[in-house]
């Protein structure tokens, strides 16, 4: 079996710049307010790690263990969820932190949860947006990224079979298949 290549999408600079960049965009919006940043597990804690550390506020963090791919290359529709700790966010500001934007399964579900639990403000924090991926699903991107094709990447915290989330950039994984 061939290993899977790799093709570089996004550099790690970039990636650096571009958080700032949305750290600056947030500070702007919450100044002088306490945030709390909902963390969709497993892929966006390596950016949630960057974009905390550029955020001069007052922030809680708390997690939401979703998944959509289910070990294959194709999202679905069908999202598990794992249940963890969660913060009281009722009455809070609340900004989702996401990975990835593809068909919208995961961030719609994590809007919900925390919509549910009455919160002053919810607000939707994605680092890569897939062209043409969650037409007219709500809920909307209020800090995006980047926009990339409608292929499947790894790194920066985005994985195939658990594998790739260190690297410190992000790529086109292209299997033998293919």
């Amino acid at each position: 079996m061939n290993d899977p290549s790799l093709t570089l999408l996004i550099s790690a600079e970039e990636i650096r710049k571009k958080v700032r960049e949305l750290a600056q965009s947030i500070r702007n919006a919450y100044r002088g307010e306490e945030l709390v940043l909902v963390s969709v597990l497993k892929g966006s804690v390596v950016f949630l790690v960057d974009l905390m550390r550029e955020l001069d506020l007052d922030i809680e963090i708390g997690f939401l263990y979703l998944s959509s791919y289910l070990g294959e290359t194709t999202p679905q529709t069908r999202v598990q969820h794992y249940i963890l700790p969660f913060p009281k966010i009722e009455g809070r500001h609340v900004l989702i932190v996401e990975d990835i934007l593809d068909t919208g399964a995961s961030l719609l579900y994590a809007w919900q949860h925390c919509a549910e639990m009455k919160p002053q403000s919810l607000k939707t924090c994605v680092l890569v947006v897939k062209e043409g991926g969650a037409v007219g699903i709500f809920p909307r991107v209020d800090f995006q990224g980047f926009v990339i094709p409608r292929v499947f990447v790894v790194g920066y915290g985005l994985d195939f079979h658990e594998k790739y989330r260190h690297l410190p950039y992000v790529a086109r994984l292209e299997t033998p298949s293919e």
